[in-house]
């Protein structure tokens, strides 16, 4: 009981302090990881001359650079770079922004053989001011063209980089314990797996060495509770590489996780008046060319397939399947809200690189959801939707949210009355739930404003799960109606809405949340028996036959091990309820009952654990 306090004390610590860096992307952190990123390139072009260098961007916690070099860095490297790193940021170097003519700065990249350089440059668009950030006091002489070739890894203290900053204005202004290197990988130029595989170097910096401390601890935390790990271990999901990369294999027990959720999903939508759809895998292209997906989004598409001369396209969107079923029939005015809802599986190309986990993946599971409604009933079904997305996060645990608010962005489609109608109801929705929001002015998707959901979970991080996005587009593009009060026919308006996001990614939230140590409610297997001896293994059975009646997941253990061994299988595996059977509780109808988070609970009668754990079922809480 001790070590769990201590152990939930620690994670109320880490919450407590992710919130506070949360709170820490302010201005000045920005240019510390800017300015962190061309001190790091200025120290590997020093330490590994010949070195070429990519682009190196801010990230959300720090920073990288792209190297290509014919020297293959290794964590080993990494010290050593580090120590250069803060040699730069003692010597507390000046950082001069000059703007620079295109031919003359092309000129000087070229004797350089920065071949990078040259493509990032011939990227700006003609007219667009072009910058380099130089980091120490350039030569005077730089400009004379024999010097030219040294201007990129200079002899002197001083190196540059083509940038639009902006940085800080001396090195010194770094903390130089408030840094750290933390991998090596590659990375494709461009993402591009046709061009060069370069070397790309990730870095976190801070502004205080202690928020650098606490972001670490979080990091090992994170770790621990990786989900990729923990799927592994605990036996609920496997990517098999067989198959193709990003295919989730759901195993038994992740599988019966999975059934928990989609039968809960389904309850709590029907309770909400939804309405339950299933529709195919593949469509013909046309569909796709219709609704837009194939202009816009051709590159996240698998290539189509042909049938019968004619071609077909395995479904990315859900969208237009859903507009299909209304269109399938006339609607009346009074008919609406219509509210379609669908456990709806889509297929979109995803490069291996971006691969990861449950998290990013080629085929996944959409708890999609569209709305057709009038525009007078926008704000109430946007209050709707925040209702049923707050029920459903807190029943999984999360009570702790970020919203944004995205609004019209300079190209959009859409009358402006409807655009600003639309926006009002968002706004009005979020006024009513008391919620505080940022607003994402110009952020909105081209065919209408949206509102954003980040989840926080058990160590503060926040996910981007839940969206609502108000549609003017696809009514158009499928040419929707309905036939209006006056008779006349109208055009409706469309929500659509997630709540998960995608099952994968959600429960692999769920697993890092939970860090495997899932309520009860959720457990794929939520009580297992341990028979001390084979003598009374038949009264385990009968008990799990009983629990198993009532709805239970109850497993008896099978393997014969000593009972020290079966506890111990029972905590790797988190199992969060265990029943000792042994001579004494065979004689008494009773089980010695112990749970993983508070302990032994001492002995109990069948009824009096079917209490318990049907409180705890119902409470949804982890025991």
């Amino acid at each position: 009981m001790i070590t769990i306090l201590i152990l939930s004390c620690m994670v109320t610590s880490l919450v407590q302090s992710s919130q506070n860096l949360n709170q820490q992307n302010s201005e000045k952190l920005l240019l510390i990881r800017h300015t962190c990123a061309h001190i790091l390139a200025m120290a590997v072009q020093k330490l590994y001359p010949g070195t070429k260098v990519a682009t190196g961007p801010v990230i959300e916690t720090g920073f990288y650079y792209d190297f290509d070099s014919a020297v293959s860095f290794t964590p080993d490297d990494l010290p050593k770079i580090t120590e250069e790193m803060r040699r730069i940021i003692k010597a507390n170097l000046p950082i001069i922004r000059e703007v620079v003519e295109r031919e003359e700065i092309k000129a000087e990249i070229a004797l350089a053989s920065e071949r990078l350089k040259l493509e990032i440059l011939d990227s700006i668009p003609e007219g667009e001011e072009i910058t380099r950030y130089f980091i120490g006091n350039p030569d005077p002489s730089r400009a004379e063209p024999s010097l030219l070739a040294s201007a990129i890894i200079p002899p002197n203290d001083y190196w540059w980089d083509l940038c639009a900053g902006p940085h800080l204005n001396f090195t010194g202004e770094i903390n130089s314990n408030a840094f750290a290197l933390e991998s090596i990988a590659g990375a494709y130029w461009h993402g591009d797996e046709t061009k060069p595989m370069l070397q790309r170097i990730y870095g976190t910096a801070w502004e205080t060495s202690e928020q650098l401390q606490v972001y670490l601890k979080q990091k090992e935390e994170a770790l621990r509770r990786d989900h990729r790990k923990l799927g592994q271990e605990l036996k609920l999901f496997s990517i098999q590489e067989d198959a193709g990369g990003g295919l989730v294999f759901w195993h038994s027990r992740g599988a019966t996780i999975r059934y928990i959720i989609e039968d809960y999903w389904r309850k709590a939508h029907l309770d909400a008046g939804y309405e339950l759809l299933y529709t195919p895998h593949v469509a013909n292209l046309d569909l796709w060319k219709t609704s837009g997906h194939y202009d816009f989004y051709r590159e996240n598409m698998f290539d189509s397939m042909e049938v019968e001369n004619q071609a077909y396209q395995i479904k990315p969107m859900n969208c237009p399947f859903h507009v299909l079923t209304y269109k399938h029939e006339l609607h009346s005015y009074r008919e609406f809200p219509l509210r379609y809802c669908e456990l709806g599986t889509v297929y979109r190309y995803e490069r291996s690189g971006a691969l990861h986990g449950l998290m990013r993946v080629r085929g996944f599971t959409q708890d999609d959801a569209h709305i057709f409604c009038l525009e007078e009933q926008i704000a109430d079904e946007i209050l709707g939707v925040l209702n049923l997305t707050e029920r459903i996060l807190s029943d999984f645990g999360f009570k702790n949210y970020e919203v944004n608010l995205s609004t019209r962005p300079k190209k959009s489609v859409g009358a402006d009355e409807v655009w600003e109608l639309a926006t009002n109801a968002l706004i009005q929705a979020l006024n009513a739930k008391a919620w505080n929001y940022v607003v994402d002015a110009g952020g909105g998707a081209f065919y209408g404003p949206k509102i954003d959901i980040k989840i926080q979970d058990a160590i503060g991080r926040l996910w981007q799960c839940s969206t609502i996005q108000v549609d003017f587009n696809l009514p158009e593009r499928f040419d929707m109606e309905y036939v209006a009060a006056d008779s006349i026919r109208k055009r409706p308006i469309m929500i659509h809405r997630a709540i998960f996001g995608s099952l994968e990614r959600f429960f692999g939230i769920l697993i890092e949340n939970y860090a495997g140590d899932f309520p009860l409610w959720l457990a794929p297997v939520q009580l297992r028996l341990l028979p001390v001896t084979e003598e009374v293994r038949a009264y385990a059975e009968s008990v799990a036959v009983s629990l198993k009646k009532i709805g239970l997941r109850i497993q008896v253990d099978q393997t014969g091990e000593r009972l020290g061994k079966q506890i111990r299988t029972a905590e790797l595996e988190k199992i969060p309820v265990v029943a000792v059977v042994g001579k004494k509780e065979v004689e008494t109808k009773t089980l010695s009952v112990r749970t993983r988070m508070a302990g032994d609970l001492g002995i109990l009668t069948l009824d009096e654990l079917v209490n318990h754990l049907q409180e705890a079922m119902t409470s949804k809480t982890v025991i």
